[in-house]
């Protein structure tokens, strides 16, 4: 019998050695060590997401916010770019830049609706969502966004930019643009339905400008601009 509880008590031994190694492991979650709970890191990741969502897309909601923007400029498909290089070949870069600007206009209509949502999704975050964030790769933030919201934004996006590809007479200036180009020698007709692929475009631009938020704040001490994000954020700079 004295030999079991023994071997029991090493057993013991060995699986509470285990498991504080395990423990010592992970960033502190109560008040000692960084003194940062686990209310302090989903709010941490809260305020990093709210920033990205204020800063980075109400950016995209201006007139040009896509247009001038190169990181999510949205450009033909790939299908049509033959179309807008064909025009500039011949002269009318004028026209193909039209084409161009409505399409990246309509993507600017359609993120205004955008931030109801996000918000939604920043509120129902949460402990275990926030520290795997916190503790994932840089745009782990990013990524749960895109998985709580793609399609909640695509619904909202895509009749906007229908409506804004008719507010703006899009449609007649795509026509004229298709027409003029499958008039041209040796050309093969086109005729795209664009209104998808700029709602696609447009949520990957939504996504490009979070993550560059949460990348500078991950990256940069200078962009965690409150004592929270400073202090929930040091947990994934130690080594």
């Amino acid at each position: 019998m004295k030999k079991i509880i023994f071997l029991l008590s090493l057993l013991l031994l060995s699986s509470c050695a285990e498991l504080q190694q395990v423990v010592n492991s992970l960033p502190q979650t109560t008040g000692g060590g960084f003194g940062v709970s686990n209310i302090d890191i989903a709010n941490g990741l809260r305020q990093a997401l709210d920033n990205g969502i204020d800063k980075q897309v109400t950016k995209l909601t201006q007139k040009d916010g896509f247009y001038r923007n190169q990181l999510v400029k949205i450009l033909l498909p790939q299908e049509l770019r033959k179309v807008d290089k064909t025009l500039r070949d011949v002269g009318l870069s004028n026209l193909a830049d039209e084409g161009l600007k409505i399409l990246n206009r309509a993507a600017e209509d359609a993120v205004k609706e955008a931030t109801p949502i996000f918000v939604d999704a920043v509120k129902q975050m949460t402990f275990t969502d926030a520290r795997q964030i916190l503790l994932g790769n840089d745009n782990a933030a990013t990524t749960y966004l895109k998985n709580k919201t793609n399609n909640a934004l695509y619904a909202k996006f895509n009749p906007v930019i229908n409506r804004s590809f008719s507010k703006v007479g899009a449609d007649k200036i795509w026509s004229n643009i298709i027409n003029k180009y499958n008039a041209l020698p040796l050309t093969n007709n086109v005729n795209p339905d664009l209104t998808d692929y700029v709602t696609q475009e447009a949520l990957k631009g939504v996504y490009t400008m979070i993550a560059v938020e949460e990348k500078e704040i991950r990256t940069k001490l200078s962009s965690r601009t409150t004592d929270l994000l400073r202090r929930v954020f040091a947990l994934q700079d130690r080594p």
